[in-house]
């Protein structure tokens, strides 16, 4: 029985490939299932690809072009064309777009910074068209709130035109309370990765978000939470995710561990039982 829902992650990743069926496995025992997100096209068609294949475990897929791991430009026609998997029998193919956004971390915001906006604008704009969730990757300059501000200010306008169809989560987010509080604003949830159980420095937030605002995901192959801390992470591991949110929080961990699935089904329009 599904028990748990990673909202990110990459199995389609070829880190995978060599034991694919193994970290499947784990995740049926664990009762977790993912979201499989993309970060170019042809990476977004594999993920697309895995949830059709195992669509007990690989809830949707998330397609988009990511603000830095690609430089491709996002051409809306392309992924139009993986819209038409999108829905199969009983199941829901493509559940939001993404990962996209604005990354000053790792690209210089006077070289990239536009290219990156108009990617993000275009991406904004055929999630608008087509009903569906933004997969937010924002990472600003160490010490700084230049990246979030940006986005913010581009999904502000974007809600002005378009009201709630612009929604959505910001992905692997660590950072101020000020900055969360914009997005929940918004409408938008934060998501918390496995760092969280190894950064104390992530507990106010933890601790400050609405438990209707917050999503449980790895980010997996990356950043795997302790007790594999330095190890490939895998979807099956955001079960310790949910128990440090909770743990954090000072809560019941199966009343946040069953609020989390609700909170995910909510976000990505997912039909399931749990």
């Amino acid at each position: 029985m599904l028990r748990y829902i990673d909202t990110h992650s990459h199995p389609h990743f070829p880190q995978y490939d060599a034991d694919r069926d193994l970290v499947f496995a784990r995740m049926r025992e664990a009762g977790v299932g993912t979201i499989a997100v993309g970060t170019s096209f042809l990476d977004s068609r594999k993920a697309v690809q895995l949830a059709m294949e195992h669509p007990d475990l690989v809830l949707g897929a998330v397609i988009g072009v990511h603000p830095n791991d690609s430089k491709e430009s996002f051409e809306p026609e392309h992924f139009a064309g993986l819209l038409k998997m999108r829905e199969m029998p009983g199941n829901k193919i493509v559940v939001g777009v993404g990962e996209c956004g604005i990354d000053y971390f790792r690209s210089d915001m006077e070289s990239d910074g536009a290219r990156q906006k108009e990617n993000f604008e275009k991406q904004i704009a055929f999630a608008v068209e087509h009903d569906l969730p933004l997969m937010l990757h924002v990472r600003p300059h160490k010490g700084s709130t230049d990246a979030h501000d940006d986005a913010i200010d581009m999904l502000a306008t974007a809600q002005a035109r378009h009201g709630s169809r612009v929604r959505g989560t910001a992905h692997f987010f660590t950072g101020p309370i000020e900055v969360a509080k914009r997005y929940w604003s918004m409408g938008f949830t934060t998501a918390f990765p496995g760092v969280i159980t190894f950064a104390p420095d992530t507990h106010e937030i933890v601790r400050s978000a609405p438990l209707n605002m917050i999503l449980s995901e790895t980010d997996a192959p990356y950043a795997a939470p302790i007790p594999h801390r330095g190890k490939r992470n895998e979807p099956a591991f955001v079960v310790h995710t949910v128990e440090a949110i909770a743990d954090i929080r000072g809560e019941d961990r199966e009343m946040v561990r069953s609020a989390l699935l609700e909170n995910a089904k909510r976000i990505f329009g997912l039909k399931l039982q749990g």
